[in-house]
């Protein structure tokens, strides 16, 4: 389940990056680019914050946080090893887009975006939706898995099983 773990993370940053790449050698000149009418946009824009452009200039803060964060989960899946698919997953989607944002402020300074949907004006990435999909799903395993999972692992550890 780690090597797993990690090809999802390892992929998502790998297709962020790529797209990143070009996009900011074909987009920055292009301006909005309507992709698919009335619903997805592609617009060029450096994000020096965070979400919505927020906090913006503080990029070692950012930094180290999004560090930190990444840090935690991967000790979490290759030490704790939860032996949760779902929990895994959205481990992965979480770190492999925080390590694709990282990469952009260590590199440029700023966060290279480019989505941006019709229902939603905040300009986006890839690694954004990754560690909004990874975060939902997060939720969803703390809220409703959680519990189940720690009491299987400790008939587990206990030597009681069902």
């Amino acid at each position: 389940m780690i090597a797993l773990s990690l090809a999802i993370a390892a992929a998502v940053v790998v297709i962020d990056q790529i797209i990143k790449y070009f996009v900011s050698i074909y987009l920055p000149n292009a301006g909005t680019v309507e992709f698919i009418p009335y619903i997805l946009d592609l617009d060029y824009v450096e994000n020096r914050g965070v979400a919505f452009g927020m906090f913006k200039d503080m990029r070692w803060i950012f930094i180290a946080i999004t560090s930190v964060v990444i840090c935690f989960l991967l000790y979490i899946i290759i030490f704790r090893r939860i032996n949760s698919k779902l929990f895994n997953i959205s481990a992965s989607l979480i770190i492999g887009g925080g390590i694709g944002n990282l990469i952009d402020r260590i590199y440029y300074g700023y966060v290279i975006d480019y989505l941006q949907l019709s229902f939603f004006s905040p300009v986006c990435n890839f690694a954004d939706y990754a560690i909004t999909i990874g975060t939902a799903l997060l939720v969803i395993y703390v809220l409703f898995f959680y519990d189940k999972n720690k009491k299987v692992d400790d008939n587990v550890s206990a030597g009681i099983s069902d």
